[in-house]
């Protein structure tokens, strides 16, 4: 075998079509995230099943709901500094282990305080998986087809959301909700062997850690081919990050430019899906709609949702991608705007909700594609799990406005066109984030 003095492994991983390993590891995390959008919607479907049997009303259940969302702000937050400091694997699977544990653990739960205290920590594991797998797969994907590949694997998240409602449907008429819980929190851990023996570490977090070139070699080419030549030291292509923490480094003035923009863009969008998905089917049938055909109509949210995602990330890998986010968010504050004017009973108000849906949500699966490379390896992880936990705060914000407004007497028209504002804002910090980036390149 050739041996070289030195090798780029971004530049390695750049320069090659994509191993089968390489789209083994696709799949993979995106059945870690399907499974991840699994626990996040499940309590959704039971809270009718649970509410019923202990005999409580939904504002007392409402504190179990609110617990996961919570927990996963939190663990999102938690998990970057230590993934970039201990490794990305070990931090995965540790978030795996937690959300499946724990979702079982909810199946044997007696009371509100005790379901609440387990979805908690269930939204721990939840809110630390998801950016450590976009992470992961973000170090293993060539920059050519990284936001095309990454927004492949965020669909996993709706599959998850969606076969977890026809599980539910399935198990729950004859085996109760209890059941659901343990097989949900017994797929995680059933699969979690098979993660442990398949799934690699980064080998741009081992340049960074400075781990022997052995472990580096071998690592490297299990994962991309066996001809990649040995070297005698692995490098990074990539700046140097000034401050040693990498949660420091983050608000440093190296990349506080960066970081603010993609929090209040990440935030912003959240906000107005969160809001929509929440609240669209209680907004129409105060319009005047049957529930039933009110929730269908809100069903297309997702959907377009979904199809956007792959769209823009399309776009994201032939154009700037900052600028087709950027893009796609001005145009769901457009039709957002067009739905506020539209009346519910038109022809075309379902088509709008299908399209406001492809453009902010394929906008914030974007955005989860973008900001791993706004950030070097040494600070990645922390970059972008601090972006989904801040953003997450978004999601909270977004279902407390919707409450507060409607309460206030505010009608369909109102409530909805008041979102084109944050969608609007969104757009133009994601613009600043490349200035910073830009900043970055010349520091």
């Amino acid at each position: 075998m050739n041996t070289v003095q030195s090798l780029d492994v971004r530049a390695t991983i750049n320069g090659r079509p994509m191993s089968g390993y390489q789209w083994l590891l696709l799949v993979l995390c995106f059945l870690i995230v399907a499974t991840d959008g699994m626990d996040v919607a499940i309590m959704g479907f039971l809270a009718p099943a649970i509410t019923r049997e202990w005999g409580i009303s939904k504002a007392a259940f409402g504190v179990v709901m609110s617990a996961a969302p919570i927990g996963l702000a939190i663990g999102a937050l938690l998990v970057g500094p230590l993934s970039d400091r201990y490794g990305r694997k070990k931090l995965l699977m540790s978030a795996i282990f937690c959300f499946g544990l724990f979702s079982l653990l909810c199946g044997f739960a007696t009371d509100v305080i005790s379901l609440s205290v387990l979805r908690f920590l269930t939204g721990l594991g939840l809110g630390a998986a998801m950016p450590t797998t976009t992470t992961l797969l973000s170090e293993y994907l060539p920059e050519k087809s990284r936001s095309t590949l990454l927004a492949v694997m965020f669909t996993g998240f709706n599959l998850g959301s969606a076969l977890v409602g026809f599980g539910a449907a399935a198990i729950l008429p004859d085996h109760g909700w209890r059941t659901v819980l343990m097989v949900g929190g017994a797929i995680p851990l059933a699969c979690l062997p098979f993660y442990l023996w398949l799934v690699p570490e980064s080998t741009q977090f081992l340049v960074t850690r400075k781990f022997p070139a052995e472990r580096i070699a071998r690592t490297l080419r299990r994962v991309c081919g066996g001809d990649i030549p040995q070297a005698e030291t692995y490098t990074n292509s990539e700046q140097a990050v000034k401050e040693a923490a990498p949660a420091k480094a983050l608000l440093s003035g190296q990349f506080r430019k960066t970081t603010l923009s993609l929090w209040a863009t990440y935030f912003m969008g959240l906000l107005v899906i969160y809001l929509l998905s929440g609240w669209l089917p209680t907004l129409i049938k105060d319009a005047g709609l049957p529930i039933g055909r009110a929730a269908n109509i809100t069903a297309l949210f997702q959907l377009g949702g979904t199809v956007g995602a792959l769209f823009v990330g399309y776009f994201m890998d032939r154009w700037v991608p900052n600028k087709v986010i950027a893009t796609a968010y001005i145009g769901g504050a457009a039709f957002i705007l067009m739905l506020a004017s539209s009346s519910v009973e038109s022809s075309l108000f379902a088509v709008l909700v299908l399209l406001a849906g492809f453009c902010m949500s394929g906008a914030q699966t974007g955005m989860n594609a973008f900001a791993p490379s706004c950030y070097p390896t040494a600070v990645r992880a922390t970059g972008v799990s601090w972006m989904l936990g801040i953003g997450r705060f978004g999601s909270i914000s977004g279902s407390f406005l919707g409450g507060m407004l409607l309460t206030m007497g505010w009608g369909f028209s109102a409530v909805i066109s008041i979102l084109a504002i944050p969608a609007t804002l969104a757009a133009i910090a994601i613009i600043a984030a490349t200035l910073g980036k830009q900043r970055q390149a010349l520091a």
